[in-house]
């Protein structure tokens, strides 16, 4: 039998890796040098994967003070941590030093992870493997995942299904081990993503008082102490995970407020949304949409249907009631503040402060609907003479309906000569310019956190969710560098090196670049030149 289960899980996973590869084609060809660089999430995904992959290894007690907006520290809980992915990454990263190698295999494992977990929850569920090949391309290929390619804890969808999986495999049969399972599968889900993490806990406890009430395990002594071993775990893990995010809020009031949250709900238009082929036709006739939800065909109707089929089943009317619940729920919760009971959510749930993007409560709509797919398919199984083959035939049109390669994956620069000597020079603080001062340009910032993993000096510029406010009162002084101003302060957070792009100045700007250079050549020391980039050291400081 472990045999069996052995053999089983290998092409699960091993199926599953078949399809991402297809599903994100040409990523796996071209692995090493492709990535969204043409997106600055993207770059910051990429940065982020690599700094948690070397510093888990190299310095994992300051995995927080991540490199950027020098001098702040645990700059790392500034967004989102992705402490997953890096770990995911720690192998790669070690044998290759390739930030892009590295990242393009967490998304790999990401589509694999996802497929294979939602295939494992739909077969325990229905016990037809059919039904969760079904459900693994509805819910792992979606077309929410490819609107999310830039952000890696977006694409780390796994730990949903395996945390529901372990909640079913307790509620059948409650002992500690189950729930420290249960644990272990939210604790993941929590370090692959934050919101996810925070989907997750919920989901799992409408389950766990669901089940009380409908199973009658309320009376189960056995099943309040799995589901509190469950939750003290869970807590106390993931309450040392969110220490740093808890000192950011004291020491800046930093939360997000109700307002915050509107430009990123959904609406109608975004359940209508879709950027794979087959639903292109769709687009202009919703007119103009922010978000991307649409479940695709085969899993809304094949999800309305399973809700149907299982509702009519004694045995699992109540899973059904499950899952038809969760994706109301997560629906109505999308469309955010105007929608209501996300309000009502941020007043008594106090980790909502830390949200902005409502919307993203559609991946738990689709994640219901492949879910209640597999009843659906495993009903068509056992009712038609031919139904294995119908089934096949479904799973064959679900791929085609969600397939949207090639993805955008771009080939990447080279790394600028002047960027391989910094890497050999003594630790200082950097600044890199242009020094993007305008609140919508900050993200561009970004670039030079992707540069940075060639040399991993410390970073002034930074690009995150949170921006600290001496960072947004500076950035237009030191965006006139060199120039005494900006001199000034530089010297006060301890600046060494500087690096300018000359290609991203305006043409006109560059006359001014080069007299103000002359004229503060005593205190800047050439170290490399190319084209584009150029490398000085702060050798002294103007009075």
């Amino acid at each position: 039998m472990r045999a069996h289960r052995a053999v089983e899980a290998l092409l699960a996973f091993a199926c599953s890796a078949a399809a991402a590869i297809f599903f994100t084609y040409p990523l796996a060809f071209r692995i090493g040098h492709v990535g969204r660089v043409n997106n600055d999430d993207g770059r910051k995904s990429i940065w982020a994967v690599s700094w948690i992959a070397r510093t888990l290894v190299e310095d994992p007690g300051n995995l927080f003070n991540a490199n950027i907006f020098y001098p702040h520290r645990d700059t790392l809980a500034y967004s989102e941590h992705n402490i997953a992915a890096g770990l995911i990454g720690v192998p790669v990263y070690w044998a290759t030093q390739n930030p892009y190698l590295t990242h393009n295999l967490v998304v790999l494992v990401a589509f694999t992870s996802s497929a294979a977990g939602m295939y494992y929850l739909a077969k325990y569920l229905t016990g037809e493997r059919l039904a969760g090949v079904v459900s693994a391309i509805a819910f792992a290929f979606c077309p929410y995942i490819y609107a999310r390619t830039p952000h890696i804890h977006l694409l780390l969808t796994a730990g949903i299904p395996f945390s529901m999986l372990a909640l079913h495999a307790l509620v059948d049969r409650p002992t500690v081990a189950r729930g420290l399972a249960l644990a272990a599968a939210l604790i993941a889900t929590g370090l692959m993503s934050g919101y996810y993490g925070i989907f997750a806990g919920l989901i799992v406890s409408v389950g766990v008082l669901l089940y009380a009430v409908t199973r009658k395990l309320w009376r189960n002594r056995g099943y309040w102490i799995a589901v509190g071993v469950a939750a003290a775990v869970t807590l106390g893990a993931m309450g040392l995970l969110f220490l740093p995010y808890r000192r950011l809020q004291m020491e800046t009031g930093f939360a997000r407020s109700l307002a915050d949250a509107l430009p990123y709900s959904a609406d109608w238009r975004a359940y209508l949304a879709s950027a794979t082929y087959a639903h292109r036709w769709m687009l202009p006739l919703i007119g103009r949409w922010k978000e991307v939800l649409f479940p695709g065909f085969v899993a809304a109707i094949c999800g309305i249907a399973g809700a149907l089929v299982a509702g009519r089943r004694q045995a699992c009317r109540d899973t059904a009631a499950l899952y038809v619940a969760l994706g109301l729920i997560a629906f109505w919760l999308s469309f955010g503040p105007n929608g209501g009971l996300y309000a009502f959510m941020y007043r008594v749930v106090p980790v909502f402060s830390l949200m902005r993007a409502p919307a993203r409560f559609g991946i738990i709509v689709t994640f219901a609907l492949s879910v209640l797919s597999a009843f659906a398919v495993a009903h068509l199984i056992r009712s038609r003479p031919h139904g294995r083959q119908l089934v096949a035939a479904l799973a064959i049109v679900a791929a085609a309906e969600l397939t949207a390669i090639p993805l955008d994956w771009r080939e990447v620069e080279p790394v600028a000569p002047p960027y391989r000597t910094l890497a050999t020079l003594p630790p200082g603080p950097v600044v890199e310019l242009p020094f993007w001062y305008l609140r919508p340009d900050f993200p561009r910032h970004a670039y030079y956190m992707l540069n940075s993993t060639s040399h991993w000096q410390p970073l002034i510029n930074g690009y995150s969710d949170y921006i600290p406010r001496d960072f947004r009162d500076n950035a237009l002084t030191i965006s006139t560098f060199p120039s005494r101003e900006a001199f000034a302060v530089l010297e006060k957070v301890g600046a060494r090196y500087v690096i300018f792009h000359r290609n991203f100045y305006a043409h006109q700007m560059i006359p001014r670049i080069l007299t103000a250079l002359e004229e503060f050549q005593p205190y800047l020391r050439p170290l490399a030149k190319d084209d584009n980039v150029w490398l000085y050291e702060i050798v002294a400081w103007p009075k």
